[in-house]
């Protein structure tokens, strides 16, 4: 089973097409985790994010964290799950495979403008891109 919805496809659907009212806001952590599973498409489990999580940002996490997390994700509408085929070298368990529902995309796209509204009109001295922070 792949993606639900492709990302490219629906990247300027507003979050209030999918939540209608009920907004829920992405916190820094769900945002990275959110990332990390497009970033991993069909291979995104438990370790795999955290491994990811952890070269990108350069912090340790831990697996409890990031499924808490996923979990949190999956309330809200923004993550889906599925269980693996049982593999032999994890003991006869069966990895969880997570993958972005449209909502997590639009909850992003939405985290995005956010974040660039507000770094809109800083001085190009405080801009952390320019590495002058």
């Amino acid at each position: 089973m792949g993606i639900l919805y492709n990302v490219e496809e629906i990247v300027n659907i507003s979050l209030d097409e999918f939540m209608g009212n009920q907004k829920y806001y992405l916190g820094e952590f769900e945002e990275i985790v959110l990332l990390a599973i497009i970033r991993l498409k069909g291979n995104a489990y438990g370790v795999a994010l955290r491994r990811l999580i952890e070269e990108e940002t350069g912090r340790g996490t831990s697996i409890g964290a990031v499924y808490t997390t996923l979990e949190r994700l999956e309330k809200k509408r923004y993550v889906r799950s599925r269980q693996g085929e049982a593999t032999a070298e994890r003991g006869g368990r069966a990895k969880r495979y997570f993958r972005i529902e449209g909502a997590g995309v639009a909850a992003l796209n939405e985290t995005n403008e956010i974040r660039a509204r507000m770094w809109s009109g800083i001085a190009p001295e405080l801009d952390p891109i320019s590495g002058a922070v």
